[in-house]
């Protein structure tokens, strides 16, 4: 069994492995994602400027409002929704999809299918 601390290593080292890939442009930025336990957001990434071009999280208040009851997993499909709803607004159509280390089930998969359903292509 894992300790709290080698779990953390461990996925900050899937997610350098993950980052040597997969780069931010303008025409196809990144889709960053952190979750910690009670939370999850989400950035889109333009590596070349080091910039954040849209972002959502749980701790926004509009999110929260409309996910006082729900389920982690419920929360993780509303921000999956509205960053979509940003970036298509921003007109960025294509991304590159960054999980951060994590596996990609549960809360990051609900976000990521949510992402989709707006119109995100990665």
């Amino acid at each position: 069994m894992t300790s709290p601390k080698e779990s953390r290593a461990n996925r900050k080292k899937r997610h350098l492995r993950i980052r040597k890939r997969a780069s931010g442009t303008a025409q196809r930025p990144r889709l960053c994602v952190f979750r910690s336990l009670s939370h999850i957001s989400g950035q889109i990434v333009d590596d070349t400027l080091g910039q954040t071009l849209a972002s959502a999280s749980t701790l926004e208040p509009e999110i929260r409002a409309a996910a006082q009851s729900n389920s982690k997993t419920e929360k993780a499909k509303l921000v999956g929704d509205l960053l979509g709803k940003r970036a298509r607004d921003m007109g960025i159509e294509r991304v590159v999809f960054d999980r951060g280390g994590y596996k990609y089930h549960g809360r990051l998969k609900a976000l990521a299918d949510a992402a989709r359903a707006t119109g995100l292509i990665f």
